[in-house]
């Protein structure tokens, strides 16, 4: 059983080579590729603390330094977020909250103002609150379930990004 193992990454290795996988961030034969394109993308500010962490989180994923100098790309962002009680006591105090962050954006090319790529995310994260004498544990719940959606949609915009800067990269090749 041990040996089938190395065979089968062997065999695997050889069927995604031939079929002409390529990684996404992985460099085309003219040395570009998605992953040194998202180091040029600049993350306009997003206003209130969702929207600090959120571009915050993106540039750390693009590897970027937030400078709009030498971008190519602007990434352009909305965002908009939404408590639910979801469970409910027989005294009717709520002990779960559904968070909801959805995020619009538009990659815009430099000196453009039609949006290149744009595209929806939406993120949803609970939380649990606290019994009464511990309600700063509930407000830190609360900020955990919301940074937790920031980060799934930051991941989620990257790969969209990523996969759009992937594909002109080829095609400008």
């Amino acid at each position: 059983m041990m040996r089938v193992a190395p065979i089968a990454v062997t065999a695997a290795s050889l069927f995604l080579a031939g079929c002409g996988f390529q990684p996404l961030y992985g460099t085309l034969p003219s040395g570009s590729g998605a992953g040194q394109s998202l180091t040029h993308v600049y993350v306009e500010p997003i206003p209130e603390r969702m929207g600090y962490e959120l571009r915050n989180t993106l540039l750390d994923l693009f590897n970027a330094d937030g400078s709009p100098a030498d971008a190519n790309y602007r990434l352009r962002l909305t965002l908009s977020g939404n408590e639910e009680a979801v469970v409910l006591q027989p005294n009717t105090a709520i002990t779960r909250y559904n968070y909801t962050l959805s995020a619009h954006y538009e990659l815009f090319r430099k000196g453009e103002t039609n949006a290149a790529k744009s595209g929806d995310v939406t993120a949803l994260s609970a939380y649990n609150v606290a019994a009464a004498p511990f309600l700063y544990a509930t407000v830190t719940a609360q900020r955990d379930a919301q940074n937790r959606a920031a980060n799934d949609i930051a991941e989620r915009i990257r790969t969209e990004v990523a996969v759009y800067l992937r594909q002109v990269a080829e095609q400008t090749r």
